[in-house]
């Protein structure tokens, strides 16, 4: 349990160490994941949560309370409510609370997750404006279609070139420069700039 101090704001470990002892829940950090930041199962009367090990502390924080919201509605009401149904939300919203400080949140972190909370979606990352000021925070940087200038030509790891185009609503309309074919990027997508 107390491995868990390295991956959260110091301030927030007491909270988290009394929801992981009241729900006895097993916590495993696990190597990154790209489909997925953390998850809960639900098995018999065992609960268990994990979480990557390449998250920010804030991040972290905010994906580990996210889980431990699914084992308190899993507890209560085991599979009879939606994943992200009211009673997670509002679960995930009253936990979150607690971490509302300066002493544990940067301002710009407080202040996106603020907006956040007032709607919270089923991953952080589908909420392109928290997921840009965690991203800030993050170990390891990275580059981003949101990164690069329109007209920029750009590779992602499975080695297609694209021409970044103007922005959607959201995603950025690109074209693969062999093919001609139009594909829709994410904002937080992680590219490679090609000179």
């Amino acid at each position: 349990m107390d491995a868990l101090k390295a991956f959260l704001p110091a301030p927030s470990f007491p909270k988290i160490k009394h929801w992981i002892n009241e729900l006895d829940v097993q916590i495993k950090i696990t190597p990154p994941r790209k489909t997925k930041l953390g998850d809960f199962k639900g098995v018999k009367d065992a609960l268990y949560i994990s979480v990557n090990s390449d998250l920010n502390p804030y991040s972290f924080l905010i994906t580990l309370t996210h889980e431990l919201a699914h084992a308190f509605v899993y507890v209560k009401h085991k599979r009879g409510v939606a994943p992200h149904g009211t009673q997670w939300q509002d679960t995930f919203k009253a936990m979150m609370l607690n971490f509302l400080d300066p002493t544990i949140f940067p301002d710009e972190v407080l202040k996106v997750l603020s907006a956040h909370l007032k709607q919270p979606k089923a991953s952080t990352l589908t909420d392109v404006n928290l997921a840009s000021v965690l991203k800030k925070y993050d170990r390891v940087k990275v580059i981003t279609i949101s990164d690069i200038d329109e007209e920029s030509i750009f590779s992602i790891p499975n080695g297609k070139i694209f021409k970044k185009g103007k922005q959607l609503r959201k995603r950025y309309r690109c074209v693969e420069c062999t093919s001609n074919k139009v594909y829709l990027f994410h904002p937080l997508a992680e590219v490679i700039p090609i000179q």
